[in-house]
C-alpha cells in the first residue's frame, strides 16, 4: 500500500508499506494491505511502518528513525493528527 506522512512543514515519508501501526486516541491500531476504508484521529506517539524494501535515509530528514537493525521498519514521531485510508493508499496529516 502507498503511504504518505505529511506535516505542515514537509513531506516526511512517501513509499510502499505492508503494515502501519498508529497511536489512536483510544489506543494503537494497525492497517494492512487491502484494509477497509477508514478515517481516524491520532494521538501523540510513534507511527510504526513495516516497509516492503529497506529504508534508505533521505538527506535532511531527521523525523524518520530506523527501528533497530531492521531497515524494513521505521518510526515517525507525531504530536497528533488524522489518518485516512482508501483504495490501499494511506495519508497521514500529522503535527
Amino acid at each position: 500500500m502507498q503511504l504518505e506522512i505529511i506535516t505542515p512543514e514537509s513531506m516526511v515519508f512517501q513509499g510502499e508499506a505492508t503494515a502501519v501501526q498508529f497511536p489512536g486516541l483510544d489506543g494503537s491500531f494497525q492497517v494492512l494491505n487491502g484494509h477497509a476504508p477508514i478515517i481516524s484521529a491520532l494521538a501523540k506517539g510513534d507511527v510504526k511502518v513495516d516497509l516492503e524494501k529497506p529504508y534508505t535515509a533521505e538527506e535532511g530528514n531527521d523525523k524518520v528513525t530506523v527501528d533497530g537493525s531492521n531497515k524494513n521498519t521505521i518510526r515517525v514521531a507525531i504530536n497528533g493528527g488524522v489518518v485516512e485510508m482508501t483504495n490501499n493508499k494511506v495519508i497521514v496529516l500529522a503535527e
